[in-house]
């Protein structure tokens, strides 16, 4: 009677140590996952705010203008468009320099534009330049001004950041596999005679499987649940204290984060659970001893 609750008590901790270790696991893979979504979100919003002026001529029309206007408006690379008069382009100039070149020059030399936010698809020299060639199609278009450097800077920096971040994922996908495999490999050890005994009396594999794949299936959900608590409690304690709202990441790309880890914690188990017993189902009694 002792020893079978020394056997139960034992067979309890191996699996609250199998599962905590793969919570640390997964909890490790969330935080990759999340920095990748952050990273995506963080590069979505920089090309948003990229500024394209499309400078007008005084001479310009004001139903002309309004025809550029809803070209622009209903132009699948726009994300946000505002037309600065000539008036407010003077005051806006008056208000960050704090000088008024109409004192000097007896007229406002400044000209109406177009401020237009460009969809983060389209925020590339490539897509850029073509848009630019569309909009001088149009009469009384004086120029259309962006800052081409920043433009090239903020792509090189989102890409390069994404590949190294893509780079950290992946490695540590491998090694999460190895880890989760092993650990679950583990726990199925004490039984490896048990199984054994299962076939020698008849029992089909799939029979003999059932119980821990789904026991693995549990294991991998519980310790997605402690790594994502885990995540969380990181999250909020970064986000405290830098005085970010809770706004700033994402709900979408947590969710994805929560799916990713859910599934690699549930999938990876019940892979692990499936070879682990097939190993040894294949095999004899005698082999075990040596394993």
């Amino acid at each position: 009677m002792a020893n079978q609750q020394f056997k139960n008590r034992k067979f309890r901790t191996s699996h609250l140590t199998s599962t905590l270790s793969m919570s640390l696991v997964l909890f490790l893979v969330g935080m990759v996952s999340l920095l990748l979504f952050v990273a995506r979100d963080l590069g979505v919003q920089v090309r948003e705010n990229i500024n394209l002026s499309v400078i007008l001529e005084d001479e310009i029309t004001n139903t002309y203008r309004q025809r550029i206007q809803k070209y622009i408006e209903s132009a699948p690379f726009t994300k946000s468009v505002i037309y600065v008069s000539k008036e407010e382009a003077l005051k806006e100039h008056v208000a960050s320099m704090g000088e008024n070149p109409e004192d000097f020059l007896d007229y406002n030399p400044l000209k109406a534009s177009f401020e237009v936010k460009l969809k983060a698809e389209f925020a590339n020299a490539d897509s850029v330049n073509m848009i630019e060639e569309k909009i001088k199609t149009f009469d009384d278009i004086n120029r259309v001004a962006y800052q081409k450097d920043m433009v090239n800077l903020v792509n090189d920096n989102v890409t390069r950041i994404s590949l190294v971040l893509l780079g950290i994922a992946a490695v540590l996908l491998i090694l999460s596999m190895a880890l989760i495999n092993n650990t679950v490999r583990l726990s199925i050890y004490a039984n490896r005679f048990l199984i054994n005994t299962m076939k020698l009396v008849g029992a089909t594999s799939w029979f003999v499987r059932k119980p821990y794949i789904a026991r693995g299936m549990i294991n991998g959900l519980i310790a997605a649940f402690l790594s994502l608590l885990m995540l969380a409690v990181l999250v909020y304690y970064i986000l405290s204290r830098f005085g970010l709202s809770a706004y700033s990441v994402n709900p979408v790309s947590a969710m994805y984060v929560a799916g990713i880890v859910i599934l690699t914690g549930v999938l990876l188990s019940a892979f692990s659970s499936f070879m682990a017993v097939g190993r040894y189902l294949k095999m004899t009694r005698n082999d075990m001893y040596f394993v």
